[in-house]
């Protein structure tokens, strides 16, 4: 989607609910992120405001393809058009990295991942917001989510395994539908309390949290064994006996 498309729907009634919804469940993974080096990567300018202010640095890359808009508003610039598959950043140089509206909307999501294994620190650790494959606001493509390519919980284990990364914790978010009235927007927490309490299979995305794994099994391949055959010695007459 265009970074237009998204600036207009967090702008939106609907947008503004699934942005707190979202940002509950990211909170409940991160609490602090104080003295660590944050990086937002896809559209996460609306979810980055819960560390802007605490962490050590915080910068949001967007992809060329969908644009780029200043942000903060009113304050020094910290979002960049970047090449998602190559950024401009040294190896392990972030602590944490956010991903939202980001690998669904990649052409390549596991030569992404790779690279954020790159500039992610041994200790660091990724939060990505992904569409859910069975959620209703995949179904419809009146929001961000119901673009791209939703996933599965296996999906999603099989492709930051793939990447060296390990995860380490499960969430879901946005359990109401997506729609514009004004009573399932005023009913929002208690579709997000009765979703998360029944584990309902239907929420709108899955909020998972991954480790890099420094030290990454290396497919051992198995060499043919040569049978070498024993040769026996061949006895050499001596001189002495020759003569005799």
């Amino acid at each position: 989607m265009d970074v237009i498309d998204l600036r207009d729907f967090y702008s939106q009634r609907l947008g503004i609910v699934a942005r707190q919804l979202i940002n509950r469940g990211i909170r409940e993974r991160w609490s602090n992120a104080e003295g660590q080096r944050v990086l937002g990567l896809g559209y996460p300018t609306p979810y980055l405001g819960l560390f802007r202010d605490s962490c050590e640095r915080c910068i949001a890359f967007m992809p060329a393809a969908q644009g780029v808009l200043k942000w903060p508003t009113g304050r020094p610039a910290l979002a960049t058009l970047i090449d998602e598959f190559s950024m401009p950043l040294p190896d392990a140089a972030v602590d944490r990295v956010l991903l939202v509206h980001a690998l669904e909307m990649s052409d390549d999501p596991e030569r992404l991942l790779r690279e954020v294994w790159r500039v992610l620190a041994p200790s660091g650790r990724v939060i990505a917001v992904i569409p859910n494959r069975r959620g209703v606001w995949t179904r419809t493509d009146n929001t961000p989510f119901g673009h791209g390519r939703p996933y599965s919980r296996a999906q999603i284990t099989q492709l930051l395994r793939q990447t060296w990364f390990t995860p380490t914790a499960w969430g879901e978010a946005l359990f109401m539908p997506p729609v514009q009235g004004g009573w399932f927007l005023r009913s929002a927490m208690a579709w997000e309390r009765v979703g998360a309490a029944l584990s309902l299979p239907f929420a709108g995305v899955h909020i998972v949290e991954a480790s890099k794994q420094v030290y990454r099994a290396i497919p051992a391949h198995r060499g043919r064994t040569r049978l070498i055959p024993s040769l026996q010695p061949v006895l050499v007459p001596s001189s002495t006996g020759a003569r005799g």
